[in-house]
């Protein structure tokens, strides 16, 4: 890339982290990419939040970690609270948008671009003030719709003072940013009410790290004897939480009972896993297994003859929705049963990769794996082959990235 090309880029995610932390995640492999096409770019994290699994250490107020050439990750030093409804963890939204404005005696760099992402949407003001001082381009990305989602699932009153406090914020954010994006592709119908203008908007879905696939590791031993043999498998890996509907799936298991030749496997842990291993029993088709490293994930779904992934009946999803293990099951080039109302936003439809039926409906889960088991090897291959097709065409985070870039230095 020309030097006159590269740029520098402030990206800010109060919730972000690397993989040794948390899980990586979005703006980590956005960072990554952006450096190995030229550009100079620091992601801008709190040290602690309830989604590290690691927390680093940190002796200083500020802590400049080098990732790769051209990507540094900086941490903020942050208090410590014991989960996600503590109120310190509001505080930190405070306190995190306050030592924003530091960062200009930390990072010599001066940024082409800041790029704040929420939910938390009180440092955003911050990080207007930053972009304000060094005349950058601000971009505004919305990956979880607050305060609505506070408001419709959370069951705040739209006129409560701190609600209040976070609409002001969320509309400020969309008049006054040069740029909004979202990885939810619906939510433009949202930012319009709120008063943007449409010619913002710009979509830029999750994906998935060319390089992490390249490293795939083989199963462990005790996950491969925890498989079923000589069954037509329908696999779940990842979370097993409130918002999976996976007592949906077991609910589907109990209607398939007497088809002897398909098991129902899940892979995960979480909150939910006592109450589904309680609803399962009893039933011989379904089979749990404990969590297993990122890198055998691929491994795991080459044991499955089929692929589900659900969510309850959120109405937030009509606004489209992104789940990184949409990614790893298209990759898996196995067929893929989508059990997610999200609007008109239906990937598995685009990209011919499996079938799609509404949220929380055990009798549309059973139907859809009889109909995918009545079909030939050589149909769920090709199923299974268009989906990793799709999945390489639109969502290599290298590919985003250049999008991504495109955006900012517009």
């Amino acid at each position: 890339m020309a030097e006159s090309q590269t740029k520098t880029f402030w990206l800010i995610n109060q919730y972000a982290s690397m993989p040794e932390t948390g899980m990586g995640g979005r703006h980590y492999y956005l960072a990554k990419e952006l450096a190995k096409q030229g550009h100079k770019v620091y992601l801008i994290a709190a040290g602690f939040t309830h989604l590290l699994r690691e927390p680093p250490k940190l002796e200083q107020d500020f802590t400049v970690q080098p990732v790769a050439e051209n990507f540094d990750f900086v941490w903020i030093k942050m208090p410590e609270y014991i989960d996600a409804h503590d109120k310190k963890r509001v505080l930190n939204w405070f306190r995190f948008a306050w030592k924003l404005l530091k960062l200009p005696k930390v990072i010599a760099d001066k940024p082409d671009a800041i790029l704040f992402s929420s939910p938390s949407l009180i440092p955003f003001l911050g990080a207007q003030r930053l972009a304000k001082k060094f005349n950058a381009k601000l971009a505004f990305e919305v990956r979880d719709i607050w305060p609505l989602t506070l408001i419709e699932l959370g069951g705040y009153s739209p006129s409560h003072p701190f609600i209040r406090l976070m609409q002001w914020v969320e509309d400020k954010a969309y008049r006054d940013s040069d740029v909004v994006l979202s990885n939810l592709p619906n939510s433009v119908e949202h930012m319009v009410e709120r008063g943007m203008n449409p010619n913002k908007f710009t979509w830029i879905p999750n994906g998935f790290d060319m390089a992490e696939l390249d490293n795939a590791q083989p199963l462990n031993e005790n996950a491969v004897s925890a498989l079923p043999k000589d069954k037509f498998i329908v696999g779940y890996t990842g979370t097993l939480g409130v918002a999976n509907a996976l007592d949906t799936l077991i609910e589907a298991a109990e209607g398939l009972k007497d088809e002897t030749d398909i098991a129902f496997v899940l892979v995960g842990g979480g909150k939910e896993k006592p109450g589904l291993v309680e609803k399962a029993k009893g039933l011989k088709n379904v089979m749990f297994i404990d969590p297993i490293p990122k890198p055998q994930i691929q491994s795991m779904l080459g044991e499955f003859d089929v692929c589900y992934i659900g969510l309850t009946k959120d109405p937030l999803f009509r606004f489209g929705v992104s789940p990184n293990k949409l990614f790893d099951y298209l990759l898996s080039a196995k067929p893929i049963l989508y059990g997610i109302e999200s609007g008109e936003y239906l990937p598995v439809n685009d990209a011919q990769a499996g079938l799609s039926i509404p949220s929380e409906n055990p009798k549309a889960i059973a139907e859809a794996v009889l109909k995918l088991k009545a079909m030939s090897t050589q149909e769920r291959t090709e199923l299974g082959q268009n989906g990793r097709n799709y999945a390489i065409q639109n969502h290599d985070y290298a590919k985003l990235a250049e999008k991504l870039a495109k955006v900012l230095s517009e």
